[in-house]
């Protein structure tokens, strides 16, 4: 008889961590736990935050290109960009991702970062930049959450 599929892990909850001299971070034990040690990292398009992505999250994203409706030359355009700014990570026994020098420098990620959920896949945050957009952000929260009766 097969093993059942795990059921998807929901990232949520904020954490605040510490990135070491090697650009690892812990990653939530609740974020690993029965779910996939291995993730994509993908700058975010604005440039703020590294997006990490799980294995189903990370493979749904080329189908969505196709389906946008865009040119065929701008969905390959794409789907090259995506693919090509994406490198595999995955926790060591500790529960830590090593995260790409590249990608840590380029967005100043470096002592205190934040752990953002994002449901289907999470962010990582310089944390005084995450300070100022979340601050930023809690209005349209505030304002989405009154109008769908949250």
């Amino acid at each position: 008889m097969s093993k059942p599929s795990p059921k998807p892990i929901s990232y949520a909850g904020t954490f605040s961590r510490s990135l070491d001299a090697k650009n690892r971070v812990t990653v939530p034990a609740s974020w690993l736990n029965d779910g996939p040690d291995e993730f994509h990292a993908i700058p975010s398009t604005a440039g703020d935050c590294i997006m990490l992505m799980p294995p189903a999250e990370f493979d749904s994203w080329e189908d969505r290109i196709k389906q946008s409706g865009l040119p065929a030359d701008i969905q390959r355009k794409a789907i090259r960009q995506f693919y090509g700014r994406a490198r595999a990570v995955s926790a060591d026994a500790q529960g830590r991702l090593l995260l790409p020098e590249d990608q840590c420098e380029a967005l100043k990620l470096k002592g205190e970062i934040v752990l953002v959920g994002g449901r289907s896949r999470f962010e990582i945050w310089n944390a005084k930049r995450w300070a100022a957009v979340s601050s930023e952000e809690t209005s349209a929260y505030h304002q989405v959450a009154e109008m769908i009766g949250l």
